[in-house]
């Protein structure tokens, strides 16, 4: 049998025994972006623990920029690499796809996209072929378009769409124009011979309406031949469930709402999970009146057909650009004698909802609590917003005068004289809507709680791990000369609560955290700080850091985490959450990192470190860093 035969052959049992519930068989690839359709991210592999962790070292870098373009300017990546026999796949953010060989980081293949387009930011999925059609890549580019290549030879795919492309930009969604910007922000998800592709279709006002551009609709393709299976209309259109929570029309040509996170998949029953963003314009909806479905939502459909089955909405009428764009994640709750067959959410509030994932109905129960009025002239705010009974937020979401910074009394001063001489407010509850003409502080802000990355699952331990950011958002509404509104300011949009010149922020510490929650409980189990702040004198460093970028977790009972912005890379202990091993990367790690077996079977650690990212990180380094234990292979 040849290699690509056996890579296929085991990819196929793999991704059919991927059910999302307990541990599966045992699993050395890291095949797709989460690691199993379930996103649990979870490896079972066990050669590293936290007794050995401490000597982990690494074992192989490679430089994403190619050396001709060694003085290019460098680019941010938040990709995942994915590892599928001996072969790792990477998507870097210089136009090319590469294969490489998975113990030694030599270059198998190179593709090189056409034109001055870019691979999507957090990587490629992986198709292991079926019916004599061979295995692919198949991955989203920030120009709109869906490529499928050769995983053996990164030759484009004959018989997808027009040489291997199909172009994602059609009439179907762009429907106010097809120069509208549309990209595919994160990478599809594949399921049977159907790739099933999110969508990127901008943010932020554009005149008096702004919320109108190109839809965010889901959409499967055939594997085989690029052409369209289903679309699932994310702003529903007459007749379909959640028309009528958009009043006066305004969905029509209603842009936002759109996958642009990571998808999962029930493969026992065949349901497809579907984390939305907020609408556009997301800072105001003034011109949306009602709840917005399925803004901000989770929406479960039929993975085979797009056909609807249930949805929870995190958010009504989002004005806050808290999103639900974090990957549901499916594992199974032990509750009162019973197996509930679960699915969770989190997003940008922190709040974490837990959901049976047959029916969408709460767990541990979910209360509609009374939120503050809006003070934007016609803005009709939601009276009430959903809190989950358990978990509890997973980061801190009140801001008051008395927990702004204590600590260094330069920063603490900085601190207080920002809020004073902006006569801002500091939001002491969740959903206090933005003000009109006055800076508004919430805490998570729109770079706070938990970002796309979302979690982890131990099914060992029950726990569900993941990073937060305690990090706060100013934001300030007012009217344009036109007439509209907008979140505008010298402190608006994404200047974050802090000083920009040293990027300490004025919230509360810790500003960055890694914690877990006993999904059978709903209680939290653990909290860990998350991150240094080394300009701080020592002995108050401990700060935590904010960042993006998630975790993974192993049968070793190791937790890897990269995200923050102090170049660390760590791993903690998962039943305690004590952290046992950091290293210090040439820059900050704003992706998820992956765990695999080299040759012999020798566990490997894979991350990428550009730094860079939202959080405004220095772009320092192009690498894909390797880690393994010293010593030769088993």
């Amino acid at each position: 049998m040849g290699l690509m035969l056996r890579v296929a052959c085991s990819c196929i049992a793999l991704l059919s025994s991927v059910a999302g519930t307990a541990a599966d068989a045992p699993r050395t690839d890291w095949p797709m972006a989460q690691q199993n359709l379930a996103g649990q991210r979870y490896s079972t592999l066990d050669e590293i623990t936290p007794a050995n962790v401490a000597r982990l070292q690494p074992a192989w870098t490679y430089h994403m920029r190619p050396a001709a373009d060694a003085q290019a300017r460098l680019q941010l990546s938040e990709a995942t690499p994915l590892v599928i026999g001996t072969s790792l796949y990477l998507a870097t953010p210089y136009g090319r796809i590469v294969a490489l060989d998975s113990t030694t980081g030599a270059e198998k293949w190179t593709y090189v996209i056409p034109g001055d387009d870019r691979a999507s930011l957090r990587g490629v999925a992986y198709w292991p072929g079926a019916d004599g059609a061979p295995a692919t890549i198949v991955f989203g580019t920030r120009g709109g378009k869906l490529i499928s290549i050769s995983a053996a030879d990164g030759t484009p795919s004959p018989g997808f769409g027009t040489g291997g492309i199909v172009d994602l930009k059609t009439p179907e969604v762009m429907t106010t124009g097809m120069d509208k910007s549309y990209i595919l922000p994160s990478p599809p998800i594949v399921w049977k011979n159907l790739v099933i592709t999110g969508a990127g279709p901008g943010e932020g006002p554009g005149g008096l309406n702004g919320g109108v551009g190109p839809a965010g609709d889901t959409r499967a393709w055939d594997l085989r031949t690029g052409k369209l299976v289903w679309a699932f209309h994310s702003v529903p259109r007459a007749g379909e469930v959640g028309y009528d929570t958009w009043k006066n029309g305004s969905g029509k040509d209603r842009s936002g709402v759109n996958v642009w996170g990571y998808m999962t998949i029930d493969a026992e029953r065949g349901i497809l999970y579907m984390p939305f963003g907020a609408p556009n314009n997301d800072r105001v909806g003034v011109d949306r009146p009602g709840n917005n479905l399925f803004s901000s939502s989770i929406v479960a459909v039929s993975a085979d057909t797009g056909k609807y089955i249930w949805h929870f909405q995190a958010v009504h009428h989002d004005i806050w650009d808290m999103d639900t764009q974090s990957p549901p994640i499916l594992f199974d709750v032990h509750r009162g004698g019973r197996t509930i067959p679960a699915v969770a959410t989190v997003n940008k509030n922190a709040l974490m909802y837990i959901l049976d994932r047959t029916t969408g109905k709460p767990v541990f129960g979910v209360v509609e609590r009374k939120v503050p009025p809006s003070d934007v002239p016609g803005e009709q705010a939601s009276p009430t917003q959903p809190f989950p009974v358990l978990p509890e937020p997973l980061a801190q979401n009140t801001l008051r005068r008395d927990n702004l910074y204590k600590g260094l009394p330069e920063h603490q001063a900085f601190c207080e004289k920002l809020v004073d001489d902006n006569n801002m407010l500091l939001a002491g509850e969740p959903f206090i809507p933005t003000r009109y003409n006055r800076y508004t502080v919430s805490l998570p802000g729109t770079q706070g709680g938990v970002n796309y990355y979302g979690g982890a699952y131990d099914p060992k331990l029950g726990l569900f791990v993941t990073n937060i950011n305690n990090l706060a958002q100013p934001m300030r509404i007012v009217r344009n000369a036109d007439g509209s509104f907008s979140n505008s300011g010298p402190l608006a949009g994404l200047v974050r609560f802090w000083n920009p010149a040293t990027h300490l922020p004025c919230g509360p510490t810790p500003w960055g955290q890694l914690v877990a929650v006993d999904v059978n409980t709903g209680k939290m189990a653990w909290r860990s700080t998350l991150g240094v702040t080394d300009s701080m004198p020592a002995g108050q460093q401990a700060t935590g850091r904010p960042g993006l970028g998630g975790a993974i977790v192993t049968a070793g009972g190791v937790t890897f985490v990269g995200a923050t912005d102090d170049r660390r890379f760590r791993a903690f202990e998962t039943r305690t959450g004590k952290e046992v091993w950091t290293y210090t990367l040439p820059a900050s790690a704003e992706a998820t990192p992956i765990t695999y077996a080299g040759q012999g079977g020798r566990q490997m650690v894979a991350i990428v470190a550009t730094g860079g990212g939202l959080i405004g990180a220095k772009l320092e380094s192009d690498v894909l860093v390797v880690f393994a234990l010293p010593g030769a292979s088993h």
